[in-house]
């Protein structure tokens, strides 16, 4: 089932409560929350991501999708499990050995929150393998992340056909996000790669129909 995780990354603030009562009327599966430290990623959006989720939650039942670009994921993690989101989704990169991807995969889950394992463009999708049975999501980038608006790789298109076999080959449940650059033009081809979520920023948010270029999108 192919699903909309509406990127709020570039929502003008003095357009903001408009633009989420916009995305509750135009069905979006999910609020995507990128949450970047200027660390991890060079854009610092703590205080906005921050203030964005807490709108949303005030205004929307529309289930919260966290992304973590941040170097202290623990932090983060306690920051937002506060807003109840329904799945948090942390990088391979930030983490400094096999055990702490661990850790942090049973401590989301302790809070019962799902979890999601990302990887960045230049990361092989085998490194987190071995992590796939404990998780409910994988997000591949199809960006570099850390900013919005770029065009997507047609590299990591493959990252995720392989990641797609090797689920499907040893029967594991979950799903595979993608996120950068998907629109309307190309989303066809990460639907064919095997993603069943896709995260959408600016070309649903400066539509001038959300709800209809979401429909164009899960079709």
């Amino acid at each position: 089932m192919v699903e909309i995780s509406t990127s709020i990354l570039n929502v003008e603030k003095d357009q903001a409560t408009k633009i989420f009562y916009g995305l509750e009327v135009a069905h979006t599966d999910y609020f995507h929350i990128d949450v970047m430290d200027g660390k991890f990623v060079p854009k610092d959006t703590t205080e906005l991501m921050k203030d964005y989720t807490n709108t949303v939650k005030q205004i929307s039942n529309i289930p919260i999708d966290v992304h973590l670009m941040v170097e202290d994921v623990k932090g983060f993690i306690d920051e937002y499990a506060g807003f109840n989101p329904n799945i948090i989704t942390f990088h391979v990169e930030a983490t400094k050995s096999k055990e702490e991807v661990k850790e942090l995969i049973d401590y989301i889950k302790s809070q019962g929150i799902k979890v999601g394992l990302s990887v960045k463009p230049n990361t092989k999708i085998e490194e987190i393998y071995e992590f796939l049975p404990y998780i409910h999501l994988c997000l591949v980038m199809t960006v570099e992340p850390g900013l919005g608006g770029q065009k997507l790789i047609p590299e990591t298109l493959e990252k995720v056909s392989i990641l797609k076999k090797y689920i499907d080959e040893n029967n594991i449940d979950i799903d595979i996000e993608v996120d950068g650059g998907i629109k309307p033009e190309n989303i066809e081809d990460a639907k064919n790669a095997g993603a069943n979520i896709f995260v959408v920023g600016t070309a649903i948010v400066n539509s001038d129909n959300m709800e209809e270029t979401i429909e164009v999108l899960r079709k």
